[in-house]
């Protein structure tokens, strides 16, 4: 099994801030980002990069952290006891991106690596990461498109791949309390170690460069769709499931949370608009009921 290079997976991760950075502008065309360079007391730091008030993104922030420890919190070795006693480092990049217009999609990715050592020990480490699409009035060539790019993003790394992580997507990216998907899923893995390190690493820098592939076009398609008030007020309503999810499930959220991790980049994901609405139902065979009945359930999109 080949030696976990942390340095040379940083270098990646920030590269690929860069270029999504820059692939972002460029399909704002307006906007740029704003850079907010960061440390820890605890160790570490990164980089905050947040498009705001752009010509088609609403707000779009791009992370970067590199946080280490000399332990790991008492809620992460509970559920993996081999990573008590053990020093850790984390770093990954991380996005999400809130457009303006109703009918393009929210879209979130990242891409992690984990490593805990000990002396006397073999580290302990992995990869994690994905993307997942939420759309508010889905149009089914988009998601089958947004899918296929996920297919073909899996496929040198074997058949068995797409399926397994498309599952994965499905059912981590759900809000129980709501017994509906956030989204329409994409790719999510974890854990991944088993395949050595270059042949893990390859298929997380697969993931991160993909991501763009996936979503550039279906914002070029859906940028200048004219749209009113109450589409405006759907989205708004809709991103409640965003907030609801990223602060009651997610991973990532709770890891920063619980390790003392900066804030104001951790909760970077929040919509800069959100709205709750008292027992909102959507009319029948309306566009808003179209995302309840046929998209906020798991499906065969390839």
């Amino acid at each position: 099994m080949s030696v976990p290079n942390a340095a040379v997976v940083k270098a990646f991760l920030l590269d690929l801030q860069n270029r999504i950075c820059a692939g972002l502008a460029k399909l704002d065309g307006q906007a740029t980002f704003a850079t907010d360079s960061w440390t820890r007391a605890e160790g570490g730091g990164g980089t905050s990069r947040v498009l705001t008030q752009g010509a088609v993104f609403e707000q779009a922030g791009v992370n970067f952290s590199h946080v280490t420890g000399a332990a790991m919190p008492a809620s992460a070795t509970a559920h993996r006891p081999e990573l008590a006693g053990r020093s850790f480092e984390a770093m990954g990049v991380s996005l999400v991106i809130h457009p303006n217009n109703p009918y393009i999609p929210t879209t979130h990715a990242n891409v992690r690596f984990f490593i805990a050592q000990k002396e006397g020990a073999d580290p302990v480490w992995w990869f994690g990461g994905g993307f997942d699409l939420t759309p508010y009035y889905p149009f089914e060539e988009d998601v089958r498109e947004w899918h296929q790019t996920s297919k073909a993003i899996c496929a040198p790394f074997g058949d068995e791949v797409y399926p397994k992580y498309k599952k994965w997507c499905d059912e981590y990216f759900f809000l129980p309390h709501r017994n509906e998907t956030r989204g329409v899923g994409g790719l999510f893995f974890d854990d991944l170690n088993q395949a050595g390190f270059d042949q893990s690493f390859s298929f997380m820098q697969a993931v991160g460069n993909g991501f763009l592939t996936a979503y550039a076009p279906i914002v070029e398609r859906r940028k200048d769709t004219e749209f009113g008030e109450r589409e405006r007020q759907f989205q708004l309503y809709r991103r409640g499931r965003y907030v609801e999810f990223n602060l009651v499930y997610d991973r990532g959220t709770l890891f920063g949370l619980q390790t003392g991790g900066r804030t104001e980049s951790i909760l970077m994901s929040m919509p800069p608009l959100v709205r709750w609405q008292y027992g909102y139902t959507p009319e029948a065979e309306s566009p808003e009921a179209d995302l309840y009945d046929n998209y906020l359930k798991p499906r065969d999109w390839v």
